[in-house]
């Protein structure tokens, strides 16, 4: 078995009965969490990643959302210093391994924004494409949701929109790769949500 499809395995089982939070398929049936970190390494390679960077983006969730009481750091050096590297510089925040929780979401935010500012290409090409896979989502839900998708995060609608600008602010000023797909996915966000909103809007007036 060849290193990716091992990394693919290994993503696997870290994510396993995890599903996507607020994303559901025509059915309404949950999608499982596992074809996100997939999309991200398509996209890595799409924008001329190797395959040390593809594999990062199938695990590069896996220290924030594996079982904290598996030794994953170690599961992940067998694909090499590199792999692990990319892997920690895209990890928003690890659970506390006495409580399992995270950090506060604006704290772990921000600390991540500075992060990215000094980061390695290698982490911000992994990085941008996991964000603008995020993204893509966020505008597919929009359209068939609405403004319902930001009641699963676990801030609100403008810190989202916060976050998301001022990672495209970042990348383009790193001038990552992604960068300018990101930027355009990130207008077409905001603009969605400025209708849904001007509607909401219409339709209050009219009650």
């Amino acid at each position: 078995m060849n290193k990716f499809n091992l990394a693919l395995t290994l993503a696997m089982d870290a994510h396993e009965g995890q599903i996507r939070k607020g994303t559901a398929n025509k059915l309404g049936v949950p999608v499982p969490y596992i074809y996100y970190p997939v999309a991200a390494a398509s996209l890595v390679v799409r924008y001329d990643g190797d395959e040390d960077q593809a594999i990062a983006a199938l695990l590069h969730d896996v220290l924030e959302d594996g079982n904290p009481e598996v030794d994953w750091v170690s599961r992940i050096s067998v694909f090499g210093d590199r792999v692990l590297r990319i892997v920690e510089g895209c990890t928003d925040g690890k659970p506390d391994p006495v409580t399992g929780k995270k950090a506060l979401w604006r704290e772990r935010k921000e600390f991540y924004l500075d992060h990215l500012k000094d980061a390695t290409p290698n982490v911000l090409l992994v990085s941008a494409c996991d964000k603008l896979n995020n993204l893509q989502t966020i505008h597919l839900d929009l359209v068939e949701s609405g403004l319902s998708v930001f009641d699963h995060f676990s801030a609100g609608k403008d810190e989202v929109l916060w976050y998301y600008c001022r990672l495209s602010e970042i990348f383009r000023e790193r001038d990552v790769a992604p960068a300018m797909a990101l930027s355009k996915e990130f207008q077409a966000v905001e603009n969605k949500v400025s209708v849904l909103l001007n509607e909401r809007i219409s339709e209050s007036a009219l009650l």
